[in-house]
């Protein structure tokens, strides 16, 4: 039987993403939603038939009971929620979800920074560890690049051409004023470390690091960093962009640059092995052999991975087991390595150790 969830947010990625990826999926049904104002809450649901909104308004039902998100966490028909909600915000819902024995499928990043993360994930091992042994309440975390078909491919590729020499990772971009993701009165005026570079980079990280070292990836971590940052467009504070120079564990090394600043435009993830190199650029990877052999492989239809990661955290649902890829401790990893290279920034591209 399918598993009974709520929808906790009505943003833009929570309507034109999860939304999608949860109706799209047989093993997940969808009880509820929930959102700041009884009206957007409406908005999202307004073509899902026979279901429940909640909202912080003080909107009730017919019947007069408060429809607030604490009436709907004592609702024992629905086993799970997925969180999409402003970065700040993020916390205390997860911490009341879990609390209420819900199954969490939270946003990235994990929290706005690794002090408020490690505190996060030390609650929750308290709490789970506390709770009923036979279905104690899970903690995931949506990053959606680590279900991407290009990238789980390109890791197995790499994973097959010997030791990792060095790489590269290029992601340009303009956020214009006017932008549907820039007129999000919390991105637009940041209270939390990086601004654009928090929220979106650290799907960048999480791309990198399955491709250096998870899912089959070639084994070696990120060690150090030095990074320069700055702010090249002034609606986009605090900083956006970085450049760094990145040494693995291996002694290698490599380069990563992320700009939502930038005339320049496009993305490339770009890992050279003793046998060969890994080339993955919007769904497409290309594998070349030291001989010359070439091999492309294209994903026309993988979408930006929310689907797959919804499905996964079905299914791991499901079969009692967490999908590792969604663990908080994997957010986590990526989040350090955006803080170090914040803060070596800060520190004009000063060498920051990194415990990944």
């Amino acid at each position: 039987m399918p598993t009974n969830i709520a929808l906790i947010g009505s943003g833009i990625f929570a309507k034109e993403e999860h939304l999608p990826a949860i109706l799209a999926t047989p093993l997940l049904t969808l009880k509820a939603v929930y959102s700041r104002t009884r009206k957007s809450a409406e908005a999202l649901a307004a073509d899902v038939p026979a279901v429940d909104l909640f909202s912080e308004d003080g909107a009730s039902s017919a019947a007069g009971s408060e429809r607030k998100y604490e009436d709907l966490l004592r609702r024992e028909d629905i086993q799970g929620v997925i969180i999409a909600l402003p970065i700040l915000a993020q916390p205390d819902f997860i911490k009341a979800a879990l609390k209420a024995g819900k199954h969490v499928l939270a946003e990235k990043p994990v929290a706005k920074d690794v002090a408020t993360a490690q505190s996060l994930l030390a609650w929750i091992s308290t709490l789970t560890s506390s709770s009923s042994p036979s279905n104690p309440p899970t903690f995931s975390v949506a990053e959606n690049f680590r279900f991407l078909p290009s990238f789980l491919h390109a890791s197995s590729q790499i994973a097959s051409l010997g030791r990792i020499l060095s790489f590269r990772t290029k992601i340009q971009n303009m956020v214009a004023p006017g932008g549907k993701y820039y007129e999000t009165a919390w991105r637009k005026t940041p209270e939390y470390q990086g601004g654009f570079l928090l929220d979106g980079g650290v799907h960048f990280i999480a791309a990198t690091r399955l491709l250096l070292e998870g899912g089959g990836g070639g084994g070696v971590k990120m060690s150090r960093v030095a990074a320069f940052t700055c702010q090249l467009q002034e609606h986009l504070p605090p900083v956006d962009t970085v450049d760094a120079t990145v040494q693995l564990s291996n002694g290698a090394s490599g380069t990563l640059s992320i700009s939502f600043g930038t005339t320049l435009k496009g993305s490339e993830y770009a890992v050279a092995c003793e046998k060969g190199t890994v080339v993955v650029s919007r769904g497409r990877v290309v594998t070349t052999t030291v001989d010359g052999v070439e091999s492309v492989e294209e994903f026309p239809d993988e979408g930006n991975g929310v689907k797959q990661e919804v499905e996964a955290w079905g299914e791991a649902l499901q079969s009692g087991e967490r999908n590792e890829r969604q663990s908080g401790e994997e957010a986590l990893k990526d989040l350090m390595v955006l803080e170090a290279l914040l803060r070596s920034g800060e520190a004009g591209g000063k060498v920051v150790e990194l415990e990944v």
